[in-house]
């Protein structure tokens, strides 16, 4: 049976009508005969199921039952296509490599190749280009594996990381998300696993991939950062084991790979400071990641939405690297600075001198300008979600650049 053809006569909910609920609209519309296709857009309690053969919900919307009733645009697309799909995942990094394993795969293979998901455009919307030979490389975030009770041919789970637990009642319901993406996977089919990720439930062949493994790795990438040379082991291993990708070709298209905004990014020079836009920065190890990255950092602006992630591994850090200046702002920064005068601030109870309080954003900057050195560098790291002070990092990043 085509998979257009489930829902031919079915009374249809869309739920949730942000940009994925208009692509999954416009595909009922343009492939299937539903007898109808309403749009429901408010609060879980609101809603009433009982009319539809099928509710299509979107990934941000939780919901903490599993109501048979319900798919998404990822379990339909997967239920199509998932022999040819590569899933990748994991806290942090799985943008960057989806974006790069796109890359070496249209330069080192004569297969088309599409990049899908939570990076790029819905996968609904290309589900009529799809040919019996396509590659698909599909993004897959924890909202969109919430639900699906089908996992791709080929996964990829980069690392894993406390995050996301304003939406997700414990880090373990957060795991369970991510862990679909191997966990309806059957034997012939493959997963790539980051050694931090716990143990997972597959059928599948895993290879586990070590940041010891790119220790003396022979990379040469304009990106900055250890944990970029791990994602392009990822890669490299998938394109050659996978799709028989030659390896020069493979590290010839890895170097000419230029990253992501809002990724470590260089932004400009500017009186004699360096600027780096990393606001997609959303948890503490992130942040540590790009001191250790960037050249010639100096000052950090850390601090965004407080959602209650443990934050003692950057406090540590913060006061063990006195080398490096930090700018505390929003609600996070504000909790980061009383831990350290908490744990650091002696009988005085005073922040240590590398540390700085200040409400927002502009603030920040305006800090940063003041304390770092010509021939030093600022670094937007925020080590926390943009959410409530901004619509997303990107926003954050933008408005960073602008008050450069």
């Amino acid at each position: 049976m085509n998979i257009a053809d489930k829902f031919n006569g079915k009374k249809i909910l869309v739920w949730g009508y942000g940009r994925e609920g208009k692509s999954t609209v416009a595909f009922l519309k343009k492939n299937c005969i539903p007898e109808s296709i309403d749009i429901f857009e408010g609060l879980p309690y609101e809603l009433d199921e009982r009319p539809y053969d099928i509710v299509i919900k979107s990934p941000g919307i939780y919901v903490e039952k599993v109501n048979r009733k319900f798919t998404s645009q990822t379990e339909i697309f997967l239920e199509a296509y998932r022999e040819q799909v590569i899933g990748v995942t994991g806290t942090k990094g799985k943008s960057t490599t989806s974006s790069m394993l796109y890359k070496v795969l249209k330069d080192c293979t004569d297969r088309p190749v599409i990049l899908v998901g939570n990076i790029g455009l819905p996968c609904l919307d290309y589900f009529d280009e799809v040919t019996g030979d396509t590659i698909i490389v599909y993004e897959m975030s924890c909202h969109q594996l919430m639900h699906a009770h089908i996992s791709p041919h080929i996964a990829v789970f980069l690392n894993f990381y406390e995050e996301h637990l304003d939406y997700y009642k414990s880090l373990r319901a957060y795991f369970k998300a991510k862990s679909h993406i191997v966990y309806y996977q059957n034997r012939g089919d493959f997963a790539y696993v980051g050694d931090n990720v716990p143990e997972l439930s597959t059928k599948a062949r895993m290879s586990i991939i070590s940041p010891e493994d790119v220790r003396h790795a022979d990379y040469s990438l304009k990106i900055l950062g250890e944990h970029n040379l791990y994602n392009a082991e990822f890669v490299r291993r998938i394109a050659e084991a996978q799709f028989g990708c030659d390896d020069e070709a493979v590290l010839k298209s890895l170097s000419e790979f230029e990253g992501l905004p809002h990724r470590l990014q260089y932004v400009k020079e500017k009186d004699g400071v360096k600027y780096y836009d990393d606001s997609i920065s959303t948890i503490p190890e992130a942040a540590i990641s790009a001191a250790e990255s960037i050249p010639d950092a100096q000052t950090f602006l850390i601090g965004g939405m407080d959602r209650g992630v443990d934050y003692r591994a950057l406090v540590n850090f913060i006061y063990m690297h006195r080398e490096f200046d930090f700018v505390c702002m929003y609600d996070s920064g504000a909790r980061i600075y009383d831990e350290l005068i908490k744990h650091f601030g002696g009988k005085e109870k005073r922040p240590p001198a590398n540390v700085y309080l200040v409400k927002e954003l502009k603030e920040a900057v305006e800090k940063a300008k003041e304390i770092t050195k010509k021939g030093r560098a600022i670094v937007l790291s925020p080590a926390a979600a943009s959410y409530g002070h901004f619509k997303n990092f990107e926003e954050r990043g933008d408005v960073f650049i602008s008050l450069i």
